[in-house]
């Protein structure tokens, strides 16, 4: 059996879940808008620190929210849901029964094990796009962030990528649009993605206030920046250190996924609002959602520097001071937002 969905438009672009869902958004809604603008419209800059002594790395601090996805569809008023399911071969049947059906499907895993990238680390939060499969083959076929044409992946590729057998595992979430149409217009919408993402950076917002005090070793918004702030001279004093600073500093900017990245597509995002109304975002907060880039960028290059071997130990308080001027920008912006 084989399927394959040939009107399916995909715009490449510079952060995995914002593009897949820029795509999407096209496709099932007509809905075309800039990357930056489907960023942001899921409020999806954010910073999430985790710290768990059992998972690889140990320490790590994410740019962007857990649910940019999810929040798109919240923000437009869009029915769109994500679900999970711990039986490879029912969620491997799920995913193929939408595409038979003629609907191209968000799936979540871990680049490492998709063996059309080249770039090979572990990142278990990729977002990429099912448009066909072919059982004789043993291949599908995925619209991903780097190209406009269609990638080919095979079946034990796509299937441990989404449920590793030895990492952290996407646990085969996948998600379908069960509405099309709307129920907010873009500005309505827009403010809706502003008060949200200010009330989580800001420590306002209920539900993650719950998750943090189910979980004290998860910490996001400035917060969890602070926090970050805070420890980061005390990793010169872990035997990992070289490890957890060479993979947070790819996290930041390498991955896609980090700081200055998702910082200038939060700032093409403010751009977008006040093309929608120049009341809704103040003249000065995307030049300040810009400087938090540079100063991601800049925090990055600190963090590569200090993973180098016979790298001074200073180099970690110098990475805390970076880390707290971005604390100062990121809490002026979103004060000024609010």
């Amino acid at each position: 059996m084989r399927a394959q969905i040939e009107n399916y438009e995909s715009f490449p672009g510079d952060h995995c879940g914002s593009v897949a869902m820029r795509s999407l958004l096209n496709h099932y809604c007509g809905i075309n808008i800039p990357e930056a603008a489907v960023f942001g419209l899921g409020a999806g800059l954010g910073s999430v620190y985790l710290a768990h002594e059992n998972q690889d790395p140990a320490i790590l601090l994410f740019g962007r929210t857990m649910t940019l996805e999810l929040d798109v569809g919240r923000a437009l008023g869009l029915d769109y849901r994500e679900q999970a399911e711990a039986d490879n071969a029912k969620a491997w049947e799920q995913v193929k029964q939408e595409i038979v059906a003629g609907r191209p499907t968000m799936l979540m895993g871990d680049i490492f094990y998709l063996d059309y990238r080249e770039f090979k680390y572990r990142f278990p939060g990729h977002r990429f796009v099912l448009l066909g499969f072919d059982d004789q083959a043993q291949s599908v076929s995925i619209a991903d962030r780097i190209r406009p044409e269609a990638e080919v992946c095979s079946y034990g590729a796509l299937a441990d990528s989404r449920n590793p057998p030895d990492s952290i595992t996407a646990a085969n979430i996948w998600g379908r649009f069960y509405t099309t149409t709307p129920e907010r217009t873009l500005t309505e919408a827009a403010q809706f993605a502003l008060d949200l993402c200010c009330a989580r950076m800001l420590g306002e917002d209920p539900i993650d206030n719950e998750l943090m005090l189910k979980d004290p070793l998860y910490t996001s918004g400035i917060a969890g920046l602070q926090r970050f702030a805070d420890e980061l001279p005390g990793w010169a004093q872990r035997d990992d250190r070289r490890w957890l600073a060479g993979y947070n500093a790819m996290v930041i900017e390498k991955f896609g996924n980090g700081g200055g990245n998702f910082r200038l597509l939060y700032a093409g995002f403010l751009d977008w609002c006040r093309e929608l109304d120049t009341n809704m975002v103040p003249e000065a907060a995307p030049g300040l959602a810009r400087q938090a880039a540079a100063q991601w960028t800049e925090l990055s290059v600190v963090l590569a520097d200090a993973a180098e071997e016979n790298a001074s130990p200073q180099l970690f308080d110098l990475a805390g001071q970076q880390a707290s001027r971005i604390v100062r920008t990121e809490q002026q912006l979103f004060e000024m937002l609010r």
